[in-house]
């Protein structure tokens, strides 16, 4: 019965995965200022997880002391996905999705310091065979070049991300995770709204569909799925276990976009992505 369930959990992390890693594609796809993007994806993935959280009766009600750290989150949030989005507009699917991938490694960095767990030398190692990929993601060091601004951009956005599922891990127990999503869009909606006034946002009226699905099945269903799963593993499982989805994004980029990755670019996705397996089988062990 446990390992039923368990395999449950597992492929429910992975249906997470799955779905969240339609954003790479979705990502270069949709034709509009990235800014604008993230407003309408934020927006219309609110109001869905709203309709959602209505239909199953779900309480919207928070502590007082929790919000600060919700509403942190939903900043952190929709940072994460502004710079992912323009690292995804610099370069392409494998570029954009691999580079934020160093944030299974950050988050094992940081969850020691954060949430005062043990420290483990193996991490450094792991951070160090990171850097060693992002080297081979980046074809210079020359900041004009739209790759290496990306690869930055990646990693920003990958640093941003880790600290947003490590200050959710203090908060998820308590909450269902679909109110705590909709409460980060909300974050996330408000911050935005400016740009999607003085910005040219007349692009949606065509682009409307591809921006739903990247609301709905990227986010409103993608996110608060691998948001539930933080009360089944820890961070940095939960995290590592995501490392399948920059395969499923450079796929789907394969396919839809006709993006194929370049032999550099394989190397160093290699070499994060062994890191991430290697971190893996040892907290599987």
């Amino acid at each position: 019965m446990q390992k039923n369930l368990h395999l449950r959990n597992i492929l429910e992390l992975n249906l997470a995965m799955l779905l969240i890693s339609t954003s790479g594609a979705l990502g270069r796809y949709i034709d509009m200022p990235v800014p604008v993007i993230i407003g309408f994806r934020a927006l219309f993935a609110g109001v869905l997880l709203y309709l959602y959280c209505r239909w199953k009766k779900i309480s919207f009600r928070t502590g007082s002391k929790d919000r600060p750290t919700i509403i942190l989150s939903g900043v952190l949030m929709g940072l994460h996905w502004v710079t992912y989005f323009y690292a995804l507009k610099l370069s392409n699917v494998a570029i954009g999705m691999l580079s934020i991938f160093i944030y299974p490694v950050i988050t094992a960095l940081l969850e020691p310091v954060l949430l005062k767990t043990k420290f483990q030398k193996v991490h450094l190692l792991l951070a160090l065979l990171v850097l060693v990929g992002i080297y081979f993601l980046v074809p210079d060091l020359d900041f004009s070049n739209s790759y290496t601004k990306a690869v930055l951009l990646g990693v920003l956005s990958a640093l941003c991300y880790s600290l947003r599922n490590i200050i959710m891990k203090t908060k998820v127990g308590n909450y269902n995770g679909s109110v705590l999503m909709w409460y980060q869009l909300v974050v996330v909606t408000f911050c935005l709204i400016p740009f999607l006034l003085f910005m040219d946002s007349s692009g949606i009226k065509n682009q409307w569909l591809p921006t739903l699905t990247l609301a709905l099945l990227t986010t409103a269903i993608g996110h608060t799925l691998f948001l539930a799963s933080f009360k089944r593993f820890s961070i940095t499982t939960a995290s590592i276990i995501s490392s399948v989805q920059p395969v499923y994004g450079i796929i789907i980029g394969i396919i839809f976009l006709g993006e194929i990755p370049v032999l550099s670019t394989i190397i160093g996705g290699l070499l994060i992505l062994t890191s991430v397996i290697i971190e893996s089988i040892r907290t599987y062990k």
